[in-house]
């Protein structure tokens, strides 16, 4: 008999992750259009992108050694509570003016937490299968956010186009505070483990055994993985900034049609 792919604890996470991914990306959608509509410029939004990518690059590998020594059930929905938290308060400072430096501040906050989460889901996915469900339940998670990452652009352009960037606000914070719900039903097993060593030595010695995985077990992973940032640098830079700068300032086009546009693009 085969076990399960769709269990209690995968089935919650998958759910958290729909919710989580909608809420998630129609803001970012919601934000890149609304920058574009009040600056125009393309050199602040691509500046606004860069540093909000910035923490998550630089606290990615901080995400993996936590979800290694802590409950990854409670980091999920406390990350999930925290996201919902901060676009709350953006929502509430928002009409008082300075709206730029806020969507910047929302940004770089959004992008820390994300840095976190990311490697904890990741990390779930062994604890709750095994054998061959764990590549199934894998594909599962990266389908769910393809999937959402082709549909989102669309849908969030007609909510953008009809509301405005506030209600599409309220609607990521209702998203994050479900998928922390969700998560709330999560049974992960949890020893904590004895700490011998100081925060400082664990850091070290995880990047330590990274690097010299990398470097001398797996070498041609690393060249993969410089790679695809190499061609990630290149790509983001021109469907990131330069397409919407394009469709929306250049062309004159509506949300609506970057919206359908860009999920055509995902699509193809």
């Amino acid at each position: 008999m085969k076990d399960k792919l769709f269990t209690r604890n995968f089935t919650f996470l998958i759910l958290g992750q729909v919710s989580s991914l909608i809420g998630n990306y129609t803001l970012k959608f919601a934000l890149s259009m609304y920058v574009l509509e009040q600056t125009g410029s393309a050199s602040i939004f691509a500046t606004l992108l860069a540093v909000a990518m910035l923490p998550t690059i630089l606290f990615f590998p901080f995400g993996g050694i936590l979800a290694d020594r802590a409950n990854r059930r409670n980091i999920m929905v406390g990350l999930d509570t925290l996201s919902g938290c901060t676009v709350l308060v953006a929502g509430l400072v928002l009409p008082f003016g300075h709206d730029i430096r806020v969507i910047g501040a929302l940004l770089v906050i959004l992008s820390v937490l994300a840095a976190f989460e990311s490697p904890t889901v990741q990390a779930c996915i062994p604890q709750m299968l095994s054998g061959d469900n764990l590549m199934k339940g894998n594909a599962a998670v990266n389908q769910v956010q393809a999937i959402a990452g082709l549909i989102t652009p669309f849908l969030g352009s007609l909510v953008y186009a009809a509301f405005g960037l506030v209600p599409v606000l309220w609607g990521t914070v209702a998203c994050f505070f479900i998928t922390a719900i969700l998560e709330c039903f999560i049974r992960l097993e949890y020893q904590k483990a004895e700490i011998t060593m100081s925060i400082r030595e664990i850091i070290r010695e995880d990047f330590s055994v990274s690097i010299h995985f990398l470097r001398r077990e797996q070498p041609g992973i690393l060249k993969l993985l410089l790679l695809a940032a190499l061609a990630s640098l290149f790509v983001a830079g021109t469907v990131v900034v330069g397409f919407p700068y394009l469709v929306r300032t250049v062309l004159g086009l509506s949300a609506e049609h970057y919206g359908a546009a860009e999920s055509v693009m995902l699509w193809v």
